[in-house]
This record gives C-alpha cells, structure tokens and sequence, in this order.
C-alpha cells in the first residue's frame, strides 16, 4: 500500500471535490523576493540559492507556455490541473501585475484553480480580496504559506526577515476569507530538534491550518548554507532521522489537514546534502512503511502530551473536508 492508505494527501482532497485527481502545474512567473532586493535584506534565506536569479529569471517562457508544457507529462493520468505559481514571493508585486500574472493561468482554460506560494510576511489584504474573488467564481485556491518553522529565533538565524505573529496575522486574515492555507515547514534546520518541530506543528495547529508540507532541509549549491557545509559547521538529517521525525509530526496531525507533500527531493549538482534527497521514493517509501508498523495520520493524538479532547478527536475523525478547517489544541 502507499501513502494514501496512512495519509490524508491532496491526491485523495481532490478525488473527493473534484472526483479525480488534480495535477499541479509548476510556474515561474519572474516574481522577486523582499529578502533579495534590498527590502528587508539581500542575500536571502540562509537555505537559498543566492545565484538563482540569474539573467534567465524573469525571461522564461509565459505562464500559458509553462502550463501548456507541463501537460504534455501527466501524472497517475491527470486530466485536470491546479496552476502552482511556486517560484519565490508569488504575492511580491503591485496587485495590478499579480492579477495580470493570475489571470493568464485562469483564463487559459486549463486549470480548475490556483496554489500560490508566498512568504507569510507579504500577503496584502488586497491580494486576500482577489484570492476570496476566485473562489467566489468557483475555482480552487490554496495559499502557501512558507512559515518553516515558528521558533523565532530560529527564524532570525536563518535569515528568514520575518517572525511567527507574521504568520498568525495572515492565516487569520486569509481564515477571515475563508481561504485555505498550506503551511511549509523545514525539518533539519540549524539547531533545531524534534522538540522544536513538535512545537511547531502544534503551533499551527493551535492557529488553524488545513493544509501542510514537510520538506527536509536541503543544502544547496550558492546558499550561505552551502559555506557552513563545506568547512563542516553544519549537518544534515540522515534519512532514518528524517522518516522517524516526518512521522511523528504525520501521526500528531488530524486527520482533516491534507498533506500536500511528506517529503522532497533535488538534483545534483544544485544539491550538495544530504544524499538521499537526490531521490524521489527514498524518503516516501520508508515513510509509508513506519507509518504501516506505528499507525496512520492522526493516531497519535491520545498521547496525553498532545491534550486533544474527545470532542476535537472525534471532530478530526470525520474527515470534514468540505468545511474549512480550524483545529484547536488546548
């Protein structure tokens, strides 16, 4: 069996609204980044490849182009798809440009919705209002939020420009609207424990959140990260440490929240760690099996660490996915 029998994925999300899957089509869509541009720093994350933005950013082929490409290789036999505008600050420009930019992967006609990624501290109410006005007119929306952790000092060391409360401000804001929210989180940054991502899962839960991804970190070719690597200041996760992390978090989740994504992977040369993060299936397949021997999505919230009550717990259970979702922890 796969993920899907231990996980509640955005595959099956999509299988229950739309009766089928639906494919995410990757964009560029040339937008900047305010911790590159000298608005709140320059350099970066610590994490970012700070020579990516070379002269080809920003001159790739349209928004329709890139859909129409990213078709041309199906995945499970999709047929329907969700525009994913996924490089850098997707909300980082005058409104009037995002809703150009928005507008051509709508009007193309290829798409049943949008999945925008974004920095939590760059979220206009403006941008809110267009996101709610989609929806409105029927079309998929998610708003993904790269949070990475809620440890602020954590943030700080990373570079990241922004703190926690930037997060609560725009999932509350985005809730307001009834928007969904998919939060990013890093498991293997510097410092960090499985104390530290236990807390920051539950923190977005505390807030709310319908939607998550687990990435590992991933040391890259021109990040700030890449110079510490090198001269043997930092580490990165084996895949055992990974997989027994990434399930623990799996299995303190409801089972409402959709996971979009429980693992990533790079290629080399632009991947310089860890190794196994060069491949796909390494880290899904030894997620499915922990999660086959240990349970599924939500089984361990009787751990009275996590204090749900029974009413949350039942509330979980019922795979609700049709309401927008605000779990609370006590």
């Amino acid at each position: 069996m796969g993920l899907e029998a231990y996980v509640n994925t955005l595959g099956q999300y999509c299988q229950k609204h739309f009766g089928q899957r639906l494919q995410k089509l990757t964009i560029d869509a040339g937008f900047d980044c305010p911790n590159r541009d000298g608005s709140l720093g320059v350099g970066g994350c610590t994490f970012c490849n700070v020579q990516s933005f070379s002269h080809e950013h920003g001159t790739q082929a349209s928004i329709s182009e890139q859909l129409a490409k990213g078709k041309q290789n199906p995945k499970r036999g999709a047929k329907r798809y969700l525009a994913y505008f996924q490089a850098y600050t997707s909300t980082y420009d005058e409104l009037q440009v995002l809703k150009r930019k928005y507008q051509e992967a709508i009007h193309s006609g290829m798409v049943d919705g949008l999945c925008i990624g974004t920095r939590p501290d760059c979220v206009a109410d403006s941008v809110l209002d267009l996101l709610q006005d989609y929806q409105n007119q029927g079309y998929e929306i998610w708003l993904e939020l790269g949070l990475q952790t809620s440890n602020n000092k954590t943030l700080k060391r990373i570079n990241r420009g922004h703190d926690f409360a930037a997060y609560a401000d725009t999932l509350k804001r985005a809730q307001g609207r009834n928007i969904k929210v998919c939060c990013h989180l890093i498991l293997g940054l510097p410092g960090e424990t499985l104390a530290d991502y236990r807390q920051s899962l539950d923190d977005i839960l505390r807030l709310g959140v319908d939607g998550i991804k687990l990435h590992p970190l991933h040391i890259v070719e021109g990040s700030t990260m890449a110079k510490a690597w090198r001269a043997g200041r930092l580490e990165t996760m084996t895949l055992d440490e990974y997989t027994d992390a990434a399930v623990d978090l799996i299995r303190r989740t409801p089972a409402q929240v959709v996971f979009h994504r429980v693992t990533a992977y790079a290629k080399p040369p632009m991947l310089l760690a860890p190794d196994w993060a060069g491949f796909r299936w390494p880290g899904n397949n030894m997620i499915v099996e922990k999660l086959r021997k240990l349970g599924p999505q939500g089984s361990a919230l009787n751990d009275p660490e996590l204090k749900f009550d029974s009413s949350q717990i039942a509330a979980f259970d019922a795979l609700n996915h049709g309401a927008h979702s605000v779990v609370s922890v006590k």
